[in-house]
């Protein structure tokens, strides 16, 4: 009797991510050169914007949010207990000021970027998250880790994020027997 083996649903076909512009150094001059340079200034700048976006997540920083996305932002997160669904800006600053209050404590880490330059304006990235996340209202604990994967749009020599989406790996809840007490928060 053979076994099936599940396909993964987290492969950068499934994810729509498709190869970009290559990692080499152009044979020409100068202009070629600075095209070359632009293009690792830009993965830098994207890689700084979703570093923010961690950070202003965990810190409540909702005007610094507000000016890390396009106006039209879609966004679709899966977790084992969850689904996020949102479109636009507006729609996703006000999710997340419901989520992200005195009585919430995050800690999203985002790394390993993958980023794929698609031309001069648009790019997709992969990060890999690791995250925690305690109500302190009803004493809930969840820990896990997702993969992200995020479409970018560059405007007006901003890089915005125009999509972002990700999907648990996996998930961990918990009931605690104890309200947290935070020294700090």
């Amino acid at each position: 009797m053979s076994e099936k083996t599940q396909s993964p649903t987290l492969t950068r076909a499934a994810m729509g991510i498709t190869p970009g512009r290559p990692l080499t150094v152009s044979q020409g001059g100068i202009e070629e050169l600075r095209r070359d340079i632009q293009m690792l200034m830009d993965i830098e700048a994207i890689k700084q914007l979703k570093h923010a976006y961690f950070r202003c997540i965990d810190t409540a920083n909702f005007e610094e949010l507000e000016t890390i996305f396009h106006p039209d932002v879609s966004v679709h997160f899966v977790g084992g207990a969850y689904e996020w669904s949102l479109k636009g800006r507006s729609q996703y600053l006000a999710a997340l000021r419901k989520a992200f209050t005195r009585d919430a404590i995050g800690h999203h880490n985002g790394h390993h970027p993958e980023i794929q330059m698609l031309s001069e304006t648009e790019a997709t990235g992969i990060w890999y998250l690791a995250d925690n996340m305690w109500q302190l209202d009803s004493r809930y604990f969840t820990t896990g880790t997702a993969l992200y994967w995020d479409r970018y749009v560059k405007v007006d020599g901003r890089w915005l994020i125009r999509e972002t989406r990700y999907r648990r790996i996996y998930e961990l809840n918990s009931v605690l027997e104890e309200r947290p007490q935070p020294a700090t928060h």
